[in-house]
């Protein structure tokens, strides 16, 4: 099973709200997920981002590829 980190949208229609969650890959964005790592909400200012350290770097150790988007969030968190 190949293990992706990733947003999840959730949030009204134009106000995004996003959670960083662990899934498998072959899962739909919105879909059934393993864990949740913690949020990001782009629409406050300033940006809000919360991410639990631990969890994060546990599931990288194990093998789960962020995504783009979710590895720029980590290094903007500090856990990369």
């Amino acid at each position: 099973m190949a293990v992706k980190m990733r947003l999840k949208r959730m949030g009204a229609k134009k106000a995004p709200f996003y959670r960083i969650i662990v899934a498998d890959s072959r899962a739909p964005r919105d879909g059934k997920f393993i864990e949740e790592l913690g949020y990001y909400d782009p629409t406050k200012d300033p940006v809000e981002l919360k991410v639990n350290e631990d969890l994060a770097k546990k599931w990288i150790q194990n093998g789960a590829q962020p995504s783009d988007t979710v590895r720029a969030l980590l290094k903007k968190a500090g856990v990369l």
